[in-house]
């Protein structure tokens, strides 16, 4: 069942959680240790995302007419109740999904990629430069850059690039130019394949790669996908969005679910519920065994980029040398999870959990046939948390409130699914050996005064 949405739940700011963490939201430091202003960040980023990147006193950030007007082509996105799946589960808990799955990329990555195009254009940008894993992302951008007029380039983990996925070929209809990484274009491309030269690469190496690139072209400017506190911001209108719609409902979350890959629309919907005083809801981040930042990872700065070019983050790391085992990992695939989140679970303030694969798979399959939508792969591990929170609502004959955030981009993974129903997917282990080594690794800055 759809819950009655109106142009008049697309927000007109995006929510900054920054102000309401206070010292406890983390800066960006340089390798010396010393926070970075918005001039540190010109070479990589517009100005405006540079300085919302690093805001710490606005909580709510307006949305530019012109770009909210591009947003309302397909926001506000619908918010609906899972009855069917609800039925299936026989679960007194009432489920609803944020479903974002209609926009043009097909996933919520656009809600920020066009942000980011749109700031880009405003400064005469020609080209932007980015990295991909599964390719959502990539082609978030591309159809960005194409409402705007600008170049775009995109470096797609090698692995993602040669298997057959469609994400490569979607981002190639665009009109992107889409480079396996590692690749022999760029200084720190060679560098790592000079390293290995079987590398199949990864999301973190393509970063380096994508980063390099634009340092080296000043009409260029690098787009971040996840992790960044100005991604995360762009994405809280899916929470603004959900809070009013939930209103209508006549409902309220008390237990908000979300895939934790980087963060960004774990953060985009769960924020917002956390804004202000009063009761909060249980707020549950979901992993995959085969890449656990927060559940396995350590709190401490680390470079974002496997090179270690990018300014550090104080996040729940792997550790940048973290290279994720060769399956699917339920789409999730990088060693560092957002500094706002990664705060939030420090302090106590969310919950973690992890699923393996074929749990989350099944769960996607279960959901897919009462709903209709085939979840995408990183979708699949929060409803794998849903159903366990329905049946111990069941159990304990609670009805509460369950709201999540579902991607509905599962064709581009189609193969993967048939491999799973015909019995050909294996689970993957926590690779304990990997994140010891590269947790090693991991920079020993010493942090100046006015960095948290």
């Amino acid at each position: 069942m759809r819950v009655q949405d109106h142009a008049k739940d697309l927000p007109s700011k995006w929510y900054n959680i920054a102000p309401d963490m206070g010292p406890a939201a983390p800066t960006m430091v340089s390798p010396s240790g010393y926070p970075l202003g918005p001039h540190d960040l010109r070479p990589l980023a517009s100005w405006e995302i540079a300085k919302q990147e690093l805001e710490r006193e606005q909580r709510e950030i307006e949305i530019p007419d012109d770009l909210r007007q591009h947003y309302a082509d397909w926001r506000p996105t619908p918010l609906f109740r899972a009855e069917g799946f609800e039925r299936h589960l026989d679960t007194p808990a009432r489920i609803f999904y944020k479903y974002e799955g209609g926009s043009p990329s097909g996933g919520h990555e656009f809600n920020t990629a066009l942000a980011q195009a749109y700031y880009a254009s405003k400064e005469g940008v020609k080209r932007i430069v980015t990295a991909t894993g599964l390719g959502e992302w990539g082609a978030a951008m591309a159809i960005a850059c194409n409402r705007f007029g600008i170049d775009c380039k995109v470096y797609m983990a090698r692995s993602c690039y040669e298997g057959g996925g469609f994400g490569r070929r979607m981002i190639e209809v665009l009109g992107a130019e889409v480079v396996p990484s590692p690749s022999e274009g760029t200084a720190a491309g060679r560098k790592l394949r000079d390293q290995n030269a079987d590398s199949q690469g990864s999301l973190t190496m393509a970063i380096s790669e994508a980063f390099t690139d634009a340092m080296g072209d000043d009409d260029a400017k690098f787009a971040w996908g996840t992790v960044m506190n100005h991604v995360l911001l762009h994405q809280s209108v899916i929470g603004l969005e959900a809070k009013r719609q939930l209103r209508r409902a006549k409902a309220k979350a008390e237990i908000v679910i979300g895939a934790a890959g980087g963060g960004c629309a774990f953060g985009g919907l769960v924020f917002p519920f956390l804004q202000g005083r009063g009761s909060k809801p249980r707020v549950i981040a979901v992993e995959p065994v085969a890449a656990p930042c927060l559940t396995k990872g350590r709190l401490a700065y680390d470079f974002v980029d496997a090179e270690g070019l990018t300014p550090m983050l104080k996040m729940y790391t792997l550790g940048r040398g973290f290279v994720p085992p060769g399956g699917q990992a339920g789409g999730i695939r990088f060693h560092g999870l957002s500094p706002l989140v990664s705060a939030l679970y420090r302090d106590k303030r969310i919950e973690a959990r992890t699923y393996a694969q074929h749990e989350a798979f099944q769960a996607a399959i279960d959901f897919a046939r009462c709903e209709g939508y085939i979840p995408s792969p990183e979708s699949a591990y929060a409803i794998k948390a849903v159903v366990d929170e329905a049946n111990a609502c069941r159990e304990r004959g609670e009805g509460k409130d369950i709201l999540f955030v579902l991607n509905a981009s599962g064709n581009l993974e189609l193969d993967t699914y048939a491999e799973f129903v015909n019995g050909n997917l294996e689970d993957e282990t926590f690779p304990e050996a990997m994140v010891d080594a590269a947790l090693d690794q991991l920079p020993d800055v010493q942090v100046q005064p006015g960095s948290a």
